[in-house]
């Protein structure tokens, strides 16, 4: 099954366009360590969920043993909800193809992110996966994000370049984008660019970005497509014993509010 189709089935099964970032930092958890933490989390809200997506940063910093909770985690997480690697990866054809068989093949992930900076030979790897997701970054969510993407190429921003070269380089029909939630016109304009491609969107939540707005800009004519990640909102509702359950309140409250921004899904009762 393509990602595109089980993240579907998943969306629609748990009318959710929700993903929750598995990001813990151990600083910030109730008691427990991080696999615990995980675990407790997934079996909360593996309900309310079209899709997970661990932030490797945060297993990469807890050193080799990361590597073997991360694994662990992604045990956890039911095999009929897409997992997102949240690897922004991007370097020279040999290294990238070494990076997307990391992801892929070893890992697992069902799809990934990736940074298009060195052009398309950093990408193509990752897309001869057909069957896997590549959410290539585009309008980043953080206040930096104009240092470079708001440079005009051509008489258009750089964001809307890459837009349009993912446009162009999507043959294979598995191709995303990451746009942030804290850049509303920004998302309206990808948007029209690519109608039909997924958007991967962060930002609502602890960095401001409005939800009403994420969905409205983001999703497609059919009221799909759109992946709404929320991560420390959700992982963080309470820093108690009562921390998953104050997490499956979370998740299930913005889950309602992403579905009373959508319009009615054409054919739907």
């Amino acid at each position: 099954m393509s990602f595109a189709d089980k993240l579907l089935a998943a969306s629609r099964r748990n009318s959710s366009w929700l993903c929750i970032g598995l990001d813990p930092d151990p600083e910030l958890l109730p008691g427990v360590d991080v696999l615990q933490f995980n675990k407790a989390i997934i079996e909360a809200t593996s309900d309310l969920v079209c899709a997970y997506k661990p932030n490797l940063a945060f297993y990469e910093a807890l050193g080799t043993e990361g590597f073997g909770i991360l694994e662990k985690t992604l045990t956890y997480i039911p095999t009929d909800i897409p997992i997102i690697a949240d690897a922004k990866r991007g370097d020279i054809g040999n290294t990238a193809r070494a990076y997307a068989r990391a992801l892929f093949s070893v890992f697992g992930f069902d799809a990934a992110t990736v940074s298009p900076y060195l052009g398309f030979d950093s990408i193509e790897p990752f897309i001869n996966y057909r069957d896997k997701g590549v959410f290539i970054l585009c309008r980043t969510s953080n206040r930096g994000a104009s240092d470079f993407q708001d440079l005009c190429t051509d008489g258009r921003p750089l964001y809307e370049a890459v837009a349009r070269k993912a446009v162009e380089w999507n043959v294979c029909g598995n191709i995303g984008l990451v746009v942030g939630a804290t850049y509303p016109e920004e998302l309206k304009r990808v948007r029209s660019i690519c109608p039909d491609m997924c958007l991967l969107i962060p930002g609502v939540g602890a960095q401001g970005g409005d939800l009403a707005s994420a969905v409205g800009c983001g999703a497609d004519a059919r009221g799909e497509n759109a992946i709404i990640n929320v991560s420390r909102q959700i992982l963080y509702a309470s820093r108690e014993k009562d921390f998953a359950r104050a997490a499956r309140t979370a998740a299930d409250h913005i889950r309602q509010e992403i579905n009373s921004h959508l319009p009615p899904r054409p054919g739907a009762e």
